[in-house]
């Protein structure tokens, strides 16, 4: 009897972060069509959720930025390999930024939407709105200032992210010149990022719960026709990945003489890791043995890998381009040529230390729109209850382009040995 008990609770197995998603997805989408009226009585779920989210992602966003740039070492000692990094980080996501942007206007992805915000939807996002406010509502020199906080404490307390990117950047470029004085405040640092992302971790497993509350209200609001907007957002954004990876990585891997599908099994099982969990952080030094197994010499790995989890977000940057026009097209928003400048120079700026967090994509979006404000930032609030699908292709993405970039650099500066890459992956 009792062995029988124990074959029955062993075989019992709680569904997968992935499946309870969908699960609440679906459930949410019959709750709000069924019985639309219970939406504000569950518009709470996902209130919890973003809270939390924004809570925990200030001083998660400050690690991870400013152990990157200590990752990357002194530009000074390393040289052209430092400068040939960040230049090539910077054309690849500035072209996806562009290209993205520029596919999207073409589609008129969102023009069937006819999004109104309500005083719910601006309180839902008030928290995190206002990050680039200043760039248009005031001059530049004025934005310019405004990154600045009156203290680095106010940053964290406002949750403003660019200003906690900035004091990020400025405690990264310190540290990496005090040498030893530096290694406590290090070592404080990794164990900080260790503990907000096992938060984080605990906080995503919310994410049905918020899933369900926003699939509910969205639904209950604007009805199936939306719904299958967002879904063809979905779609769209997952194609435009996989003509990332495949066609500009997979053209660099045969540039460099490698195979792009025998990489690609190379790191399936981390690449499995990613997807179920949207995150990249757990596979950092796996990837980084692997790589160094291919022939890539460690000085280039060390370098290259740890700045392009924070510099390097090529898919981020996909879906800043994609959800912004696709936003301003269902909220019936003209952009003119400036404005979409504008929003691209904030783009870049924002999507940099957001590696391998979950649920920051949202966070990122926000201060992005803020640059336009005439976006109507609480529009977003259509985007939460499909952000779990959108980050599955986002970090699998940003994972694929932080894969590839140490193999392009390393040919570019000769620190591989391409027979040895050829070899090790030839038998996967």
């Amino acid at each position: 009897m009792s062995g029988n008990t124990q074959r029955t609770s062993a075989s019992f197995r709680v569904p997968s972060l992935f499946v309870q998603v969908v699960l609440a997805t679906v459930l949410g989408m019959l709750v709000g069509i069924l019985i639309p009226s219970i939406a504000p009585d569950v518009r709470w779920t996902t209130d919890l959720f973003l809270k939390l989210i924004v809570m925990a992602v200030g001083p998660l966003l400050f690690c991870i930025v400013a152990l990157g740039i200590i990752g990357a070492g002194s530009l000074k000692t390393v040289g052209r390999l430092g400068g040939r990094a960040l230049l090539y980080f910077e054309v690849m996501t500035t072209l996806v930024l562009c290209a993205s942007v520029g596919i999207t206007m073409l589609l008129g992805a969102g023009k069937g939407i006819r999004f109104v915000p309500t005083p719910g939807d601006e309180q839902l996002v008030a928290t995190y709105s206002g990050n680039a406010k200043h760039l248009h509502d005031r001059g530049i020199s004025d934005f310019l200032l405004s990154l600045v906080p009156h203290t680095p404490v106010s940053a964290f307390a406002d949750g403003n992210i660019l200003q906690i990117l900035f004091i990020a950047i400025l405690s990264g470029c310190c540290l990496n010149h005090m040498g030893s004085a530096a290694a406590p405040v290090i070592t404080l640092l990794e164990s900080l990022s260790a503990l907000f992302s096992r938060m984080m971790r605990f906080i995503i497993c919310l994410a049905p719960l918020g899933v369900f509350g926003a699939m509910v209200t969205t639904t209950a609001r604007y009805g199936l026709d939306t719904v299958l907007h967002l879904a063809g957002f979905v779609l769209l954004y997952f194609v435009m990945i996989a003509m990332f990876i495949i066609g500009i990585l997979g053209g660099l891997l045969k540039l460099c003489g490698l195979s792009p599908l025998r990489f690609a099994r190379y790191f399936r099982e981390e690449s499995a890791i990613v997807m179920t969990t949207t995150a990249s952080d757990a596979v950092l030094p796996r990837l980084m043995e692997k790589l160094e197994a291919l022939g890539i010499e460690r000085q280039v790995v060390g370098l290259v890998v740890p700045a392009g989890y924070s510099f390097n977000l090529d898919a981020l940057s996909i879906y800043l381009g994609v959800a912004v026009i696709f936003l301003a097209n269902a909220t019936g928003t003209h952009l003119t040529f400036w404005q979409i400048t504008t929003m691209l120079v904030t783009a870049l700026f924002t999507s940099k230390g957001a590696h391998g967090v979950p649920g920051i994509g949202i966070v990122i979006l926000a201060a992005t729109l803020a640059a336009v404000p005439s976006i109507p930032v609480a529009s977003l609030v259509m985007l939460l209850a499909i952000d779990w699908f959108v980050g599955i292709a986002r970090a699998v993405g940003n994972f694929a382009g932080n894969c590839v970039a140490p193999v392009v650099i390393g040919r570019w500066e000769n620190k591989i040995d391409l027979e040895q890459a050829k070899r090790v992956l030839a038998t996967h």
